[in-house]
């Protein structure tokens, strides 16, 4: 679908809502809705939703690591698992 097509006014939302929102679900792609003619509020299912939500996540855990391996706070892996073994040694007794 053009990106053309996918710009609805906010008064097709409101006239439309129910198939909008089947064809959200259907498509699996996002309605920009428009008030005065800017663009205000972007529509998509809740899959999509959910699926964008994981990939931010997943860009802050590298973000945060990838800025500790530059601040020089990272440890190869070797040592890491080492450490913890110590760590989770049993106690003998």
């Amino acid at each position: 679908m053009k990106l053309s097509e996918r710009v609805k006014p906010i008064s097709y939302l409101r006239a439309h809502a129910p198939e909008m929102i089947r064809g959200l679900a259907d498509n699996r792609e996002p309605l920009f809705i428009t008030l005065h003619g800017e663009a205000k509020a972007v529509l998509q299912d809740i899959d999509s939703y959910e699926q964008t939500q994981e990939a931010l996540a997943l860009l802050k855990m590298l973000a945060l690591t990838t800025a500790r391996v530059e601040a020089g706070e990272a440890r190869p892996a070797a040592k890491a698992f080492a450490a913890l073994r110590r760590r989770l040694k049993p106690v003998s007794g």
